[in-house]
């Protein structure tokens, strides 16, 4: 279902600007308002925008960006390097990210460029996280083990509660 209206003056609100690519909401904050979008994967100018799904609650990206300075991305990139299942399902991960966006529309100048470091790196926790948000538990491993330590950034109220 394409995004509404309201949900895009939420988005904007959120962002502090107005979404570029944005196609629907992906994942909800328990209060309701949207916390990831997907994005279509080029923006109205043509350019290319290959981030799919993206994060927009501001206490999501907060919870997110104090795990990304706690080491965890490290720490995870050197469990990718030493565990061979895990560095095979972030793969799978990687393949699920550029088949949704290629049901959208494909590439061909980011044919193989997914999202957070995707496959062989952890680069960004942010777009590890939406994927696994987005999509659910299961997909993306990184996302998940990075999810399973989240605090729970919408227990203090809704996202948008000075709106």
């Amino acid at each position: 279902m394409p995004i509404s209206e309201e949900d895009l003056i939420d988005v904007e609100h959120q962002l502090g600007r107005s979404p570029r690519a944005a196609l629907s909401v992906a994942y909800r904050c328990p209060c309701g308002r949207p916390a990831v979008i997907e994005n279509a994967p080029r923006l109205p100018d043509g350019e290319p925008f290959p981030t799919l799904f993206y994060s927009t609650c501001p206490r999501l990206n907060s919870a997110i960006g104090q795990l990304e300075g706690s080491g965890l991305m490290k720490e995870l990139e050197n469990q990718l390097s030493e565990d061979q299942e895990l560095a095979r399902k972030y793969e799978l991960a990687h393949q699920d990210y550029l088949a949704r966006r290629n049901d959208i529309e494909v590439l061909p100048e980011k044919l193989h460029f997914s999202a957070g470091g995707m496959p062989d790196r952890v680069k960004c926790l942010h777009a590890l996280i939406a994927h696994s948000l987005a999509v659910g538990t299961g997909v993306n491993p990184i996302g998940d083990i990075a999810l399973k330590v989240l605090p729970k950034w919408w227990e203090s109220g809704a996202c948008n509660n000075d709106k």
